[in-house]
Formats: C-alpha cells, structure tokens, sequence
C-alpha cells in the first residue's frame, strides 16, 4: 500500500498507526521527502517521533531541506514500525512524505514454514546403520 502526507505551517504533524488488535506485522517504508509548490527558501526539518526499546519516545530528524540547495531527500525505504509520528520541527513546509506500508500476516507466515519444514523432511536421505 502507498502512503503518502503532507506537513506544512498548520498541519505540523502526521501519526500513523494501526490497529492494536490486528495481529498482522507492519513496517511502514519512507522513500521521498520533498518540498512542494508553495515552500519557501528556508531550512525544513521533518523528525520521526517513536518510541524505543524501554517505551520512551524519541525523536530524530531524518531530513532537513531547503529550496535553493536540497529540495529533495530519498531515503531508500527507510523502514519504521508503527505507530509513528512524521513531525515538523522546522520551517513552514510543505513537505511531502512518500512511502509504502507492507502487511505480514502471521497465518500466511507460520504456513509457509510449515510448507518449506515438509519439504526439508521429504529431502533428507534415510538414516542408514554405520558400518564397523
């Protein structure tokens, strides 16, 4: 699935989460960050604001963009796992966000290693007596 948001002076942030009882697993991808029409020549800082290991929210600035020198950022599929705020910590943007959001369900996963274990068992050769 595409993903896509824009912050600017009035939407300075944008949260995106899934649902607490989906037992899917989810990674959200951050490919482009870039400012758009309307955007002035001034420094735009765009933080990701989650939480780590110990549950304590964090955040890192993972662009910083200005019209006359870096306008556009590709991130390679930064990959995140959500809930995850994009947050802007600097300037007035608009800056555009683009990723993609992948969905790993559990049951299609525990199948496939069922299918691959079956597999590895009709492949082992039979256990044969040693010689003396």
């Amino acid at each position: 699935l595409l993903l896509g948001c824009e912050l600017t002076a009035s939407t300075k942030s944008y949260t995106f989460q899934v649902d607490e009882e989906d037992d899917s697993d989810h990674i959200l991808a951050l490919s482009v960050v870039c400012l758009t029409d309307g955007a002035k020549d001034e420094c735009n800082v765009v933080e990701v604001v989650g939480r780590n290991h110990e549950n304590q929210e964090i955040a890192v600035p993972v662009a910083n963009l200005k019209l006359s020198c870096q306008p556009l950022l590709s991130l390679d599929n930064f990959k995140l796992q959500p809930p995850v705020t994009f947050r802007l910590a600097a300037g007035s943007g608009p800056v555009h966000l683009t990723g993609w959001h992948r969905i790993i369900h559990r049951e299609d996963v525990s199948l496939e290693d069922d299918d691959l274990s079956e597999e590895d068992e009709e492949e082992l050769p039979p256990i044969k007596p040693a010689k003396k």
